[in-house]
């Protein structure tokens, strides 16, 4: 990790994505840099999709210093580098870029930003809580580590395509640790403490039937997805008695918080950034 910056130059960032025009990223990283006078320039760029590496060389080229990576790129990402993170060679997938003289490092902070929500903002518990993550995409396999370091009693993984959850499962299984099963969203069943949402049709408003009572008493909800208003899975998981449910607002904060530290050396307050988004 860069120590703290020399406060006289300018930071170049940008977040690389396609679409990438929604992006709220630019004003989380500019407020976060406003708590320390931290000079930082963030900017949306969006990539080619047949050329991610191209539209990253040229932004090293202009004198970018990091990135953040978004949909569709983060595999892509973690192919580029040159170095990684534990966490990221553990998602397959990289969301934070810098350069340290010419190499290229790769991070993946998504799944602390999410367990840092979770725990902190929201005051929920993971340990020794059975967990339901819908979806098998990038995103889940880059949250299940940190998942899974808190230790709930149960994580299990459903998806439209069951083969996908169970290749995902079977991958994360080491022996030790709690049991993490995959399965399909029609033959769903059990309770659950913690579910957490990360099926990429909560963007559209389009959410699969779910089982009704997969919710156990004082069960809380998550979705990915952030959005003005609650999202089709917060209106579910209300209509089915969770004790309380979250966007994901908090987790797009905290994960660019990891990436800002990495940056520029110094940890931004969340919390205000975060009062201000809504």
């Amino acid at each position: 990790m860069s120590g703290e910056k020399d406060r006289a130059d300018t930071g170049l960032y940008c977040v690389f994505g396609n679409p990438v025009s929604h992006s709220r990223s630019p004003e989380i990283h500019h407020a976060f840099a406003a708590q320390h006078s931290d000079p930082v320039q963030y900017e949306k760029r969006e990539a080619p999709l047949d050329d991610f590496a191209g539209a990253v060389q040229v932004f090293r080229e202009a004198g970018g210093l990091g990135a953040n990576v978004t949909v569709p790129f983060k595999e892509q990402a973690f192919a580029l580098c040159d170095a990684i993170t534990e966490r990221a060679d553990q998602a397959g997938a990289v969301n934070t870029l810098w350069w340290d003289g010419d190499q290229l490092h790769g991070d993946n902070t998504d799944g602390a930003g999410l367990v840092k929500d979770i725990r902190n903002n929201q005051g929920w518990t993971i340990r020794k809580k059975r967990v339901l993550i819908l979806g098998a995409g990038g995103a889940v396999r880059g949250v299940l580590g940190p998942i899974l370091a808190q230790e709930p009693t149960l994580l299990r993984i459903a998806n439209r395509t069951k083969e996908k959850a169970e290749a995902l499962a079977g991958n994360v299984m080491k022996g030790e640790g709690p049991p993490v099963l995959g399965g399909g969203l029609d033959n769903l069943m059990g309770q659950f403490d913690l579910v957490i949402n990360a099926i990429s049709a909560g963007l559209h408003g389009e959410m699969p039937a779910l089982p009704d009572g997969l919710l156990a008493e004082g069960a809380v909800a998550y979705d990915m997805v952030y959005g003005s208003e609650p999202t089709p899975f917060m209106r579910w998981a209300e209509q089915q008695g969770a004790a309380a449910t979250a966007d994901g607002l908090g987790m797009l904060v905290e994960q660019a918080a990891e990436a800002f530290e990495i940056w520029r050396g110094w940890r931004p307050n969340t919390a205000p950034v975060m009062a201000s988004l809504r």
